[in-house]
């Protein structure tokens, strides 16, 4: 039987496509071999990888002179891949900082760069700074920004205006959430295990100008340039998370692509959002204008309460609720794969919780 499965990261994917997936395990392509046997260059897998790439290009309105790179390493590596491409030794760069994860990229940079912050959050980060409260230097690389941050729950509700310095996202939790204007992003990089595929692939969107600057250090797998140049085969690629990055892909264009995925995201977060805010016994404190509608972070008033209901939630088929350790409490993430009935199923289960404690 199916969990509601409510984990950050890896997160839950499409049934369906774990179903053929299942179905495909020991005989792909009618070869007699599992795809995760087969050879990156072949034939068969050069179509699968040419089509998932097509099919990514086609849901995020990827425009020419973009490059699509599927990469090893995950969300993380890149927090120095991005500086090792895009800069020079001695170079500044501007970071927005509002959560854990721009955070770490912000440490990682200064191994490479000089760190400017054009904005920090800062204490419990619970808001996005407006645009009026960017102040960038005026001489950066890039500016990077994380538009949603797992643990805190916060979502930018606009794409920084970052004038001619290129803007860099890490979009690794709300990639293919909803339709995004591509041309403002000079690069965008994702771990693929929220609403991609399986861990350990990172797809990078990357604007031709910006490639081809490598550090003369930067080991060639790292090399933006040398990796498209090689069609993101320079080296052995996590073929069966491509693979399984491809259904993803075609699963979200059968459901009418990033326009209808969008509505059924904003639906469930509206319905988990407004179950909270309705209750006095519930609580999210993040600005209402700054809510992730792929991580929805709540406590409860009686804090002594958080064993029993993680205990109860997990008993009742409600997965992964805890949540992160730096922040404490409970953390729901609705990423695409989550159905709506899953978020009916747990508002529900939290009002019975909540009348079992009055």
């Amino acid at each position: 039987m199916r969990v509601y499965n409510f984990a950050a990261g890896p997160a839950a994917l499409p049934a369906e496509v774990l179903a053929q997936a299942r179905d495909e395990l020991l005989d792909w392509n009618h070869d007699g071999m599992s795809v995760m046997e087969v050879s990156h260059r072949g034939k068969a897998f050069m179509r699968v990888a040419a089509e998932a790439e097509a099919d990514l290009r086609e849901l995020l309105a990827v425009p020419s002179g973009y490059k699509v790179l599927f990469m090893q390493g995950g969300a993380s590596a890149q927090f120095s891949f991005v500086p090792m491409n895009l800069t020079a030794p001695g170079a500044t760069v501007d970071y927005i900082n509002t959560g854990h994860w721009s955070h770490k990229a912000i440490r990682d940079a200064a191994r490479y760069c000089r760190v400017h912050v054009a904005a920090d959050s800062g204490g419990a980060y619970t808001s996005v700074p407006a645009q009026r409260d960017l102040s960038f230097s005026g001489r950066a690389a890039y500016v990077h920004y994380t538009p949603n941050e797992t643990i805190g729950g916060v979502e930018f509700g606009y794409v920084p205006d970052t004038g001619a310095a290129p803007l860099v996202a890490d979009m690794s939790s709300n990639i293919l959430s909803r339709p995004i204007d591509v041309s403002k992003f000079g690069l965008i990089y994702a771990g693929a295990q929220k609403n991609i595929g399986p861990a350990g692939l990172v797809v990078v969107v990357v604007r031709d100008d910006l490639i081809g600057h490598a550090r003369p250090e930067t080991p060639g797998v790292f090399d933006y340039q040398a990796v498209a140049a090689e069609g993101s085969m320079l080296n052995t690629p996590p073929t069966f998370a491509w693979y399984m990055a491809g259904l993803v892909f075609k699963w979200l264009k059968a459901r009418g692509g990033l326009a209808a995925i969008d509505e059924i995201n904003r639906r469930k977060a509206q319905m988990l959002y407004a179950a909270i805010d309705a209750s006095g016994f519930y609580r999210n404190s993040v600005d209402r204008d700054a809510r992730s509608r792929m991580n929805v972070t709540f406590s409860l008033a009686r804090p002594e309460l958080d064993g029993e209901f993680l205990r109860r939630a997990d008993a009742a088929g409600f997965k992964n609720l805890k949540g992160h350790r730096v922040v404490g409490g409970m953390r729901a993430s609705i990423y695409n794969s989550m159905p709506v009935d899953g978020v009916s199923a747990l508002i529900e289960f939290m009002r019975e919780f909540e009348r079992a404690q009055a």
